[in-house]
């Protein structure tokens, strides 16, 4: 009995190393799969939540984009509320108190989006520490590069383009506190005016800055505001008040052109154009241009008293230019030897002087003849 039960108990030892050995291998490939499928399921939930979070910031930018373009509309009608309306100091310290949700919205939007920026950036962190666990598992050990930090994104907009939309409302919160019944209505409403156009512009700079136009709608953007800078330079320029390269950019000259015509004019110095600063500029340039006419003028009637001394006009002297004047130039740059351009230019004026110098001449006296 002994002997014969102890057969059937090394058999069942045996079968059972047997089956513990397979139990084993077969839990050691179950465990490896396992892994893989664990790293892989990791690197899909990532996949997926980088792009939520992509989805996310895609939203929040569109509605930082909205905020940002109502604002502006707002600020924009805003800005000449006081040229529509026959307004008191009071109008003046109550404006732009629409503007303050607007504001509020567009603030929120603003925080909302960077928020969602911040959470783009640790998904795709996430992610691509999540694809290099799994190339580890799947190189079995192999070396494998640690995953590299992603690098920190742009921001939404630039720093200058922020820190300047901030000074500029601080300015307009700082105009419209110090605004009170004793200042000057004039006073008041080219300081509000002021401020306003100011924070205006900054806004437009950030909007544009932060990608919220289309391309068509950014080309057609900056199009106009060269356009608009360009004609101001010039407009500067012919005033006085402005030295540098006419570049379409609203630079530092720019900038201390447009202060120097608000000095010269007693208004608000905030380098920006205001309504009061364009009335301004507008009443300059009708002043010098009248004075321009009155030298063309002068300059025209000593060409037709030249010319009428000299034989070659017999119309009237009335400060007029005339095709038949221009024709008379010509006959005259003819005498002269002259190119006939029409215009009376240097080399006419040097021929003139010339021909001038000789006539008036004196004539020399004949020698006296030898007496036989």
């Amino acid at each position: 009995m002994t002997i014969r039960s102890a057969k059937p108990s090394v058999r069942l030892g045996g079968l059972l190393a047997v089956s513990l050995l397979t139990v084993g291998a077969l839990a050691g490939c179950a465990g490896g799969a396992s892994e893989r499928d664990r790293a892989q399921a990791r690197v899909t939930a990532k996949e997926k939540a980088v792009a939520d979070a992509e989805a996310s910031l895609a939203t929040a930018s569109a509605a930082f984009c909205d905020g940002a373009e109502t604002y502006v509309l707002a600020l924009d009608r805003y800005g000449d509320v006081l040229r529509s309306t026959a307004p008191t100091v009071g109008d003046v310290t109550a404006a732009g108190t629409d503007l303050q949700e607007p504001q509020e919205d567009v603030a929120t939007s603003a925080d909302a989006a960077v928020e969602a920026q911040l959470s783009l950036t640790a998904a795709q962190q996430e992610l691509a520490d999540a694809q290099a666990q799994l190339a580890r598992v799947e190189a079995s050990g192999a070396p494998v590069a640690e995953s590299s930090p992603v690098p920190t994104p742009e921001p939404l907009a630039s720093s200058a383009s922020v820190e300047r939309v901030k000074q500029a409302q601080s300015d307009l919160d700082a105009t419209r506190a110090g605004i009170t019944e004793q200042t000057p209505l004039t006073d008041a409403s080219e300081q509000f005016n002021a401020a306003v156009v100011s924070l205006e512009w900054a806004w437009l700079a950030l909007f544009t800055d932060a990608g919220c136009p289309s391309d068509e709608q950014a080309l057609q953007t900056q199009a106009a505001v060269t356009a608009y800078v360009t004609a101001l330079q010039l407009d500067l320029a012919t005033a006085g008040h402005y030295a540098g390269t006419i570049d379409g950019i609203y630079g530092p000259e720019t900038v201390a052109a447009v202060e120097a015509l608000q000095t010269a004019n007693g208004l608000p110095v905030t380098g920006t154009v205001d309504s009061a600063t364009a009335d301004a500029l507008h009443t300059s340039l009708l002043v010098i241009d009248g004075a321009t006419q009155q030298a063309e003028l002068a300059t025209t009637a000593a060409v037709q008293q030249t010319l009428a001394l000299a034989g070659f006009w017999d119309g009237p002297v009335d400060g007029v230019w005339t095709p038949e004047l221009t024709e008379a130039v010509k006959d005259f740059q003819i005498e002269l030897g002259v190119e006939p351009t029409g215009t009376v230019d240097a080399a006419t004026i040097t021929a003139f002087e010339a021909a001038l110098a000789e006539l008036m001449a004196p004539t020399p006296e004949p020698s006296a003849s030898p007496t036989p």
